[in-house]
């Protein structure tokens, strides 16, 4: 497992993901200390976007918002 500095790991973060999305496991240390670890998701834990959507599609149908907009949410959201 690679390690690299906390200062490394916020500078590069980008970087850092690339590669473990490419299998590898990073360790994060600070000040020498292992305080915490980046790995590739489980496999099983990993949704095709198709079903993703799919199943909002799903879970929409014959539900409604009391008549309300989804701009009128967003905007209550804000106050």
């Amino acid at each position: 497992m690679t390690t690299v500095g906390s200062y490394e790991a916020k500078t590069h973060l980008s970087q850092l993901l690339d590669r473990v999305a490419k299998g590898e496991r990073i360790l994060i240390t600070k000040h020498g200390v292992p305080v915490a670890a980046l790995i590739p998701p489980d496999p099983r834990f990993r949704s095709d976007v198709r079903e993703a959507v799919a199943a909002l599609k799903e879970f929409g149908k014959g539900r409604s918002l009391g008549g309300l907009s989804v701009r009128d949410l967003i905007e209550e959201g804000r106050r």
